[in-house]
């Protein structure tokens, strides 16, 4: 079984990957870590992220580097979200992404455009958001729990900025497959979110059995 869990930035769909992958027994790829890792790179390599060559010479990184706890960072996430729209890059990370999702078994991936481009065949297909202040204010409960001082209008501004760069791009952009179920977490807390996506995967395979 393949559950493909998009989204934008800050809306819950790590959580709820993880908690679905948990739930039935597979195994989960967050993916936009390998475009948090490429934008990490380009910043080691001294590079610049809008740059497609930069960018794409920062495909090759480490496999160690998915561990480095700076990927988690709002700079490195904004990073990512500018390599991300460089076809090049996507294309460097196509099939490593669909061999995840191929496996025996099946698999759980979140991203952006799991649904739409990696596992356009998917069991179910999640699409969760949220609104901007909802998210930001999530983003900065995080941040405060790390000591990390960021502003909230900051992180508003942030998340606006990397929505636009996503829905916006000509590559894979961020948009809700035509067959998914779309989960809105602003009203929801967290067991109340997780339930809801459980739900609507049962329901997803149900109707195609």
């Amino acid at each position: 079984m393949i559950i493909a869990v998009d989204g934008p930035t800050a809306s819950g769909k790590g959580t709820i990957a993880k908690a679905l992958a948990a739930h039935f027994g597979l195994p989960h790829l967050d993916t936009g870590l390998l475009y948090r890792a490429v934008g990490r790179q380009v910043e080691l390599n001294g590079g610049d992220p809008d740059s497609p060559d930069d960018a794409l010479a920062a495909c090759d990184f480490a496999d160690d580097l998915l561990g480095d706890p700076e990927l988690r960072s709002e700079a490195t996430g904004g990073l990512a979200s500018r390599v991300s729209i460089h076809s090049v890059v996507r294309q460097a990370l196509l099939d490593r992404q669909r061999d995840f999702a191929s496996q025996p078994g099946g698999a759980v991936l979140d991203g952006r455009d799991i649904g739409t481009v990696i596992a356009p065949n998917a069991d179910a297909k999640l699409f969760v958001t949220a609104s901007i202040q909802a998210r930001a204010e999530r983003r900065w409960l995080e941040m405060q729990g790390r000591e990390l001082d960021l502003e909230l209008r900051e992180i508003e501004a942030d998340i606006a900025a990397r929505d636009e760069r996503d829905i916006t791009r000509t590559d894979a952009p961020l948009r809700a497959a035509p067959d998914a179920l779309v989960i809105d977490t602003s009203s929801l807390d967290r067991d109340s979110a997780i339930a809801a996506a459980i739900r609507a995967v049962e329901n997803a395979v149900s109707a195609r059995q």
